[in-house]
């Protein structure tokens, strides 16, 4: 069952954090087939995880980057270096989350990240 507050409240948090443009993107790449995935991230991830006050969008953002690193899942990882420009994450904060995942998470994940923020970073510049 949808909560259609936490949905409502998800998608505005989503679009800080993501920005319009991505957002959008996904929504008109989303079927019928993966709606109920989008809607469960809008109201779970962004709607309670990130829309809680206990943290700022800048430690959810070093947080996520810590975590999709340290788990392998790089591929998410580009999204959100791009993210930074609107959660208040700078550059050394990220290199900082990053040497953090190398000593408790392992230097070849954290090598790995590295080089998809450097790539991700140099493509926000041009």
């Amino acid at each position: 069952m949808k909560d259609s507050a936490k949905l409502e409240t998800g998608m505005a948090t989503r679009r800080a954090v993501l920005g319009d443009e991505y957002v959008n993107q996904a929504m008109a790449n989303t079927t019928d087939f993966d709606r109920p995935f989008q809607e469960l991230i809008s109201e779970t991830a962004w709607g309670t995880v990130w829309s809680d006050p206990t943290l700022t969008h800048r430690e959810r953002s070093m947080l996520t980057l810590a975590l999709l690193a340290a788990t392998g899942n790089f591929a998410e990882i580009p999204m959100h270096i791009r993210a930074i420009k609107n959660t208040g994450a700078s550059e050394d904060d990220v290199m900082q989350t990053f040497l953090h995942v190398a000593i408790y998470a392992g230097i070849p994940a954290a090598n790995r990240a590295i080089q998809l923020a450097k790539q991700t970073f140099a493509e926000m510049e041009n």
